[in-house]
């Protein structure tokens, strides 16, 4: 009698069975540490250009006043943009001069607010010359953040007129900061209130400071680069 071999095999199909699962979980395996991989060298190259971020502004800002604050300050926006050039860096420097100084004004507003329903004269009059410092510095900041964008723009025999009001106007605010830091925080104003006024005029003169750094480092970058004389090194 012939015996018939049956198409199907149990034992076959369960050997099978099982090779496909090993296929299976090798490949899933494999894509885990592939999924690993890229995440571990993405957090290598975020930890990379952040280092990277910081070192280029050590360098830049070590010759501000404040070097820990400029590269506080700045280091968000280099993180977004990149490695910016120097003029840019000095913009960015001075539009957070100029966020800090309209913002304490705005405090100041409130403060000078709150102290008109009351009946003291002196704090209110203290104030009130704070918060003319203050416009002052805002206004004088804003013209130099819009000199500053001007340089290059119109020719390198406009450069030190641009640089003469930019230094002119910084410094000037950085004066009225410093005025209502030392002289019109007196009388019997709250403590708490005198604190909060000076801390907010001393982060302005600081960032300030920092922004007169900034762009003195990126003017001697730019004469250097176009050949252009510094007038006071010229003999006549």
């Amino acid at each position: 009698m012939q015996v018939t071999t049956p198409l199907y095999n149990p034992s076959s199909f369960f050997s099978f069975s099982q090779h496909k699962q090993k296929v299976t979980k090798m490949a899933h395996f494999v894509l885990r540490l592939l999924l690993i991989s890229i995440a571990i060298f993405g957090f290598s190259t975020m930890v990379e250009s952040r280092s990277r971020a910081r070192m280029y502004l050590e360098l830049q800002c070590r010759s501000a006043l404040y070097p820990d604050l400029c590269v506080e300050t700045l280091l968000p926006y280099v993180r977004k943009i990149g490695l910016p050039s120097p003029q840019l860096l000095t913009q960015v420097s001075l539009a957070s001069c100029l966020s800090k100084a309209r913002f304490t004004k705005t405090y100041l507003n409130m403060v000078a607010k709150k102290l008109n329903e009351t009946t003291n004269n002196e704090n209110n009059q203290a104030v009130q010359e704070c918060l003319h410092q203050i416009n002052d510095g805002v206004n004088q900041i804003t013209q130099s953040f819009k000199e500053l964008q001007q340089i290059g723009k119109d020719g390198d025999e406009n450069f030190m007129w641009h640089v003469s009001n930019v230094q002119t106007w910084v410094s000037a605010a950085l004066t009225d900061a410093t005025t209502c830091i030392d002289g019109m925080l007196g009388g019997g104003m709250g403590r708490r209130e005198q604190a909060m006024i000076k801390a907010r005029f001393l982060n302005v003169k600081q960032l300030a400071s920092n922004s007169l750094a900034m762009f003195s480092r990126f003017t001697t970058r730019y004469r250097a680069s176009r050949g252009i004389k510094n007038p006071r090194s010229v003999v006549m």
